[in-house]
């Protein structure tokens, strides 16, 4: 397996966050990606270092509006008089409000979905590099790699077209899998197995036939993103029947975990793909802060076989998983179980 993963994810170390109506630590952090590198590395894997594939990829999936405002927000923010130590909104428009603002608060609330993403003076450059790291992953299984793995923060997965959330700013695994639609494969799969429902990546393939997005999480009743992840979500136009959500009850275990994730590579079969991107999540681990799923260490592994099974070129993207004491262990346990499907 190869890895790709570059120290510049430390640039973000996000503080302000907001949940449950308090601040608390923010769970986003560099931590988590440090801890998974120092596994990898004591394990034997080969850490790579990204390349620069400039900004054409990002801006095949994300609008000119976003990225620019993602790369000057902080500038503009400070030129206006603002002294936080981070960009965070306090507005968002509402179901009956549209159009751009043209002032820093208003641009803030409209290119974010919540709180959680605070962006502070080298996000960008961090998230940047996160989606590089991707890419660079993805080159490699275009370039004949079996699989590899893409050791990138911030995530991406809850980041839009033209919003941040959720902790992400760039969609790192829309961005590899429209640059594997560009470079060659006719077809990609991106199979999300993080506790929480994959809501950006689905609303950028939502209407498109080329991508099939399949994602299992918990159910978003009660559990972010609250407004997506539903199993009457289908996609549209001609993207109908290429979205796949399986919304699982709060609590779920390795075994009903697995006989769900059995029916949703049966689509990934059906549709073929030529290429697979999986949404690494292990934020479904049994002892994560966010309670969502019981998903064994050992489990992890069982989930990686499966996709393993699948055959296909694939490309693995680190999202989500806040334990931080255990999140080398479930990435060990999950690339071990990956090359033994293989």
């Amino acid at each position: 397996m190869q890895v790709v993963y570059s120290e510049d994810h430390r640039r973000h170390d996000p503080k302000t966050y907001f949940r449950g109506g308090g601040f608390h630590e923010h769970p986003e952090m560099p931590a988590r990606a440090d801890n998974i590198a120092a596994a990898l590395s004591a394990a034997g894997y080969d850490i790579l270092p990204p390349e620069d594939f400039g900004p054409g990829p990002r801006a095949a999936v994300h609008t000119p509006e976003y990225l620019h405002f993602l790369e000057t927000i902080v500038e503009r923010w400070r030129a206006d008089g603002f002294t936080s130590e981070e960009v965070v909104p306090n507005v968002h428009p509402g179901r009956h409000m549209a159009g751009l603002p043209e002032g820093t608060v208003g641009q803030l609330g409209y290119f974010t979905t919540d709180m959680s993403a605070p962006i502070g003076p080298e996000t960008w450059q961090a998230a940047r590099t996160a989606s590089d790291v991707t890419l660079t992953a993805t080159r490699r299984v275009l370039d004949g790699a079996r699989e590899a793995y893409a050791l990138c923060r911030p995530p991406g997965h809850h980041a839009f077209a033209d919003q941040a959330g959720g902790f992400c700013f760039l969609n790192n695994i829309a961005i590899a899998a429209q640059y594997a639609r560009d470079h060659g494969a006719a077809r990609a799969a991106i199979v999300d197995v993080d506790v929480h429902h994959g809501n950006g990546t689905q609303g950028i393939f939502y209407r498109r036939g080329d991508v099939l997005t399949v994602s299992l999480h918990c159910d978003p009743t009660n559990f972010y993103p609250f407004f997506a992840g539903y199993g009457h979500e289908r996609g549209e136009d001609a993207g109908r029947g290429v979205n796949a959500n399986f919304p699982l009850p709060r609590g779920t275990g390795d075994n009903a975990y697995l006989v769900a994730l059995d029916e949703a590579l049966a689509l990934v079969r059906s549709f073929a793909p030529e290429i697979l991107f999986v949404a690494l999540g292990l934020d479904g681990y049994e002892k994560d802060p966010f309670e969502g799923f019981r998903i064994t260490t050992a489990g992890f592994g069982r989930i990686a076989q499966a996709l393993g099974e699948l055959g296909l070129p694939t490309v693995l993207v680190q999202e989500g998983g806040y334990n931080c004491a255990d999140l080398g262990r479930n990435v060990e346990s999950f690339l071990t179980g990956f090359a033994e499907g293989r």
